[in-house]
């Protein structure tokens, strides 16, 4: 048998690498880990990825966001509590890896397209 394509986990985006244990189910495989396979997708990750778009659908040609953008758009910051959107980052940038997989946008670190998988530190979204 020939290994198959990777293919995209739908909680985070990021690729799942065909095993040999997985030979006999691998079309029903969805989830990269036990922990995505926990969380699902929620109604806020839909929101993030709607929040993405609309905030790059208002930028400039090319412009890029911040993962952060998106997540203060969805739960704004407040006099209360400042820190409510903070929570909402590494869902963002799910949503982001989420996007890039739908073939909408691209992320990117310093100005070059990187591989949302592997990407580390600060990424930035622009439309593709």
């Amino acid at each position: 048998m020939t290994k198959p394509a990777s293919k995209p986990c739908v909680v985070c985006g990021r690729t799942i690498t065909w095993r040999k244990k997985w030979e006999q189910d691998w079309s029903e495989v969805k989830y990269c880990s036990a922990a995505c396979r926990r969380q699902k997708l929620r109604p806020v990750d839909h929101e993030l990825e709607a929040a993405i778009q609309k905030l790059l659908e208002q930028r400039a040609v090319g412009a890029t966001i911040c993962p952060s953008e998106a997540a203060k758009l969805v739960a704004p910051p407040t006099a209360e509590n400042d820190d409510d959107w903070r929570a909402l980052m590494e869902p963002a940038r799910q949503a982001a890896r989420r996007l890039v997989v739908a073939d909408t946008v691209v992320i990117t670190q310093k100005g070059k397209v990187v591989d949302p998988s592997t990407a580390k530190g600060p990424i930035r979204i622009r439309l593709r």
